[in-house]
């Protein structure tokens, strides 16, 4: 089995068809592939050398980035973890994929922090207008959900199953979990049906990378200045559900019950809404957020849906309907605030 330095080495041997293949918007130009950066865009600022002593490295001018072929294929393909990489260059070298007792060896002594890894993950993802993410989303009736710069595209995003270890790839929603200055700690991961048909079709379609607690995507949620009116909930759909009939409304979504008991509230919050879950877990979100509310004297109220969640409203009952019920739910001066008239 082929070890890290003998996978980039095969890799660099390689080099101009490895180039062809992870960065095919570029071009040969003498001894250098030119691109325009590792994630595949038009330009001149990132070259491979093809040939001569450094054959195989990598180096983008803009970005500060150099490395190896291997580094080109985990920044390209927007790997998190070091066995995925080696299964990915085995995979374009023939080679066989290694045992699980085998796998040890190839991977480096020290593993990068997760939050730095999801940070990079987000790096390699692209705008979400017009994309399969976007039309996912519209398809759950979410029809705006482009205006959140939380809300990137990645289309071909490592899933690994949990049970046999093998890796696919599928296009994916990511959402960018933030802290209170808007640095991100983790990211949460849709993997989409290539074909557009809701889900991918694996057991485990969503998952988190990174550092969740106390920290939650966020909708409108400004970095500076107080914070005086909130909604938070669990789930990313049933959060941006909320926003598509109350666009104005800060909100965030904390993505698990335990998240979002946990989650640090802003400074000078007066009213908070807690999207409801009907589940049990939903309750234990909704009770710890609200009793750590009401310690720091913020005002808790809770939004219940009319049948499962926010988004099943939103597709079943349609807009008009949900905006309607959450008038009955809402502060006056919030109705007469976020809700149209």
């Amino acid at each position: 089995m082929l070890s890290a330095s003998q996978l980039a080495d095969r890799l660099a041997h390689d080099a101009e068809a490895v180039c062809r293949h992870y960065l095919s918007a570029g071009r040969r130009a003498g001894n250098y592939w030119i691109v325009g950066d590792v994630a595949n865009n038009k330009g001149r600022s990132l070259y491979v050398h093809l040939a001569g002593p450094r054959k195989g490295r990598w180096t983008d001018a803009a970005a500060g980035q150099f490395g190896d072929l291997l580094d080109l294929v985990r920044e390209t393909c927007g790997l998190v973890d070091f066995q995925d990489v080696a299964d990915e260059a085995r995979r374009f070298l023939n080679e066989p994929r290694p045992s699980s007792a085998s796998r040890a060896d190839d991977a480096p002594p020290v593993e990068r922090p997760a939050a730095e890894r999801a940070r990079r993950l987000f790096r390699m993802t692209q705008a979400l207008a017009g994309t399969l993410a976007d039309n996912y989303l519209r398809q759950r009736g979410i029809l705006r959900a482009s205006v959140h710069p939380s809300l990137r595209f990645h289309p071909s995003c490592y899933y690994r199953d949990l049970v046999t270890g093998r890796t696919s790839r599928y296009p994916a929603l990511i959402a960018a979990v933030t802290d209170r200055s808007g640095a991100i700690t983790g990211v949460h991961r849709t993997w989409l049906d290539p074909q557009g048909e809701g889900k991918a079709k694996v057991d485990d379609p969503r998952r988190a990378l990174g550092g969740l607690l106390g920290n939650a995507v966020r909708f409108r949620f400004p970095l500076h200045g107080p914070v005086p009116v909130l909604a938070a909930g669990e789930g990313l759909e049933s959060i941006l559900s909320l926003s598509h009939v109350m666009p104005g409304m800060a909100m965030v979504s904390a993505l698990t019950a335990n998240h979002l008991a946990a989650f640090r509230l802003p400074s000078r919050c007066i009213r908070l809404y807690i999207a409801a879950d009907a589940d049990a877990a939903g309750r234990h979100g909704i009770e710890g957020l609200s009793r750590r509310a009401q310690a720091l004297g913020i005002l808790p109220l809770v939004l219940t849906p009319e049948l499962g969640d926010f988004n099943e409203d939103l597709r079943r009952l349609g807009p008009d309907r949900l905006t309607a019920h959450l008038r009955s739910q809402l502060a006056t001066e919030d109705a007469q605030a976020f809700l149209p008239a």
